[in-house]
């Protein structure tokens, strides 16, 4: 199976390089299922329910979030009837949407995609090991779904490597969002999961991780208050995973970084 993990969409940026670049990557990639992490999609913070469907028309077929999940206070509502929106699995009992599901990608082949959240640096929230343990508990990979995606939206490197050996053999793909810039460490652990520690932004680079610089520098160099950040609205570099898994048992066969347009060098897997 030939699958599209998109890192974080950030704001309009983001959302138009999706929209222009992901039809086309489906078709040349003959991609059968794509995952995007859309929970920065809404100028920077949240989503809404009509960005949320663009995202899906676009060619997604489920939008992952993050701790930003809720910025959009219609994200709670919404959420609910939107099935192939999901949040991290370890918020509390009772907090609106889901955390994983099963999705059907092409020949009728099933995809099980979690999204959870790290606790280092990020808020308090459940033990996101112990709920990566029950998800996975459901379902037998190679099994009962043909692929399981693990979008792991943490702030430490040490806390992401954990969770990918932590999941090794378990999962096709472990990929960690939320830092907004992709890493050089995409590869396939030694019980065959793939794994990068981050996927990168989707947006516009000539910035402070989606935001316009002059504010966020301002904070850095004077550590004085300063007014709202808001997002740059240059050209947008989508950046992103590819991952090609063993039809037999699920686990990944070929893994490599994706990035498209923008400011960033280009890199496209060949097919």
């Amino acid at each position: 199976m030939r699958i599209l993990f998109v890192g974080d969409i950030f704001a309009k940026p983001g959302r138009e390089v999706l929209a222009a670049e992901l039809p086309g990557l489906r078709r040349d990639l003959k991609l059968d299922f794509v995952v995007v992490n859309g929970e920065n999609a809404a100028h920077g913070a949240g989503i809404t329910g009509k960005i949320c469907d663009d995202i899906l028309e676009a060619g997604a077929d489920v939008v992952t979030g993050g701790n930003h999940s809720w910025d959009q206070r219609e994200a709670l509502s919404f959420i609910e009837r939107q099935p192939k929106l999901l949040r991290p699995a370890n918020y509390p009992s009772g907090t609106p949407g889901r955390g994983a599901a099963v999705f059907q990608a092409t020949r009728q082949r099933k995809v099980l995609v979690i999204n959870a959240m790290g606790r280092l640096f990020m808020d308090a929230l459940d033990c996101p090991f112990a709920a990566l343990d029950r998800e996975l508990s459901r379902h037998r990979l190679g099994g009962t779904v043909h692929a399981v995606i693990v979008d792991f939206h943490a702030e430490a490197t040490s806390e992401k490597m954990a969770m990918g050996h932590y999941l090794d053999g378990r999962v096709s793909l472990c990929v960690g969002t939320h830092t907004h810039v992709p890493t050089a460490d995409t590869m396939i652990l030694d019980g065959g999961t793939a794994y990068q520690s981050d996927s990168g932004m989707t947006g516009d680079y000539n910035s402070v991780i989606g935001m316009e610089k002059t504010v966020p520098m301002a904070r850095f160099a004077r550590k004085l208050p300063t007014e709202r950040a808001t997002p740059a609205y240059g050209e947008g570099t989508l950046c992103g995973v590819y991952l090609e898994t063993d039809d037999r048992t699920g686990l990944a066969a070929r893994v490599e970084p994706l990035r498209v347009g923008g400011r960033l060098a280009p890199v496209l897997p060949v097919i």
